[in-house]
């Protein structure tokens, strides 16, 4: 029997991978069907049969970054029972991430789609929700802090978190700059000596 006209075969997963490093690279609008097809090594028609548009196709892909490349840092903050090592290791890991050989230099998440036209605002609104997530997890782990005594109790929890989500985004933006591992560590170095402070005050 013929094969004409059969739906070209690919590792979905794998594609997806491709994908996301497009996305990761060049941003939502930055990357054209071109590049992504070309990187996945599929045509459009099968793009579209297995993820039904580019902009669902990029919502998965940050989803799948979240779950993998991109799950130290919040994973980090939250599997250490001490804060500050947490912090610590929470900024580390996102060094880490963001400077990893051979792939996109800084966050996905942090970086993408920062700027989309109207009547991509999903894909804005999403991003800006997984980026408030971490920003909230900040902001209870300052607020149990202070209700074990361990940070003054009129700490400011809400913009103490600001100031680290702050942090933690702006690696990824040095990072994409190609400021080197040892010129992101000072700045975690500064972050710690803030958490410090904070602490002292109790």
């Amino acid at each position: 029997m013929s094969s004409r006209g059969r739906p070209r075969l690919f590792d979905r997963t794998e594609a997806l991978e491709k994908a996301m490093e497009v996305f990761w690279q060049y941003g939502f609008e930055g990357s054209s069907l071109t590049d992504l097809t070309n990187a996945m090594g599929i045509n459009s028609p099968s793009l579209y049969a297995a993820f039904g548009s580019k902009e669902a196709l990029y919502l998965e892909a940050v989803r799948h970054f979240g779950c993998t490349m991109g799950s130290g840092p919040l994973k980090a903050l939250t599997e250490t029972p001490s804060l500050r090592e947490g912090l610590a290791k929470m900024l580390w890991a996102s060094i880490e991430s963001a400077t990893q050989a051979g792939k996109p230099q800084g966050c996905m998440i942090a970086l993408g789609a920062t700027h989309c036209a109207p009547e991509h605002q999903r894909v804005q609104q999403e991003l800006r929700e997984i980026r408030r997530a971490v920003q909230d997890t900040l902001r209870l782990k300052f607020e149990d802090a202070a209700a074990e005594g361990l940070l003054p109790s009129d700490v400011n929890a809400a913009s103490l978190a600001l100031y680290y989500v702050t942090v933690l985004h702006g690696l990824s933006i040095q990072a994409r700059d190609g400021a080197s591992r040892e010129e992101l560590a000072s700045v975690v170095d500064h972050a710690l000596t803030a958490f410090d402070r904070a602490a002292r005050r109790n």
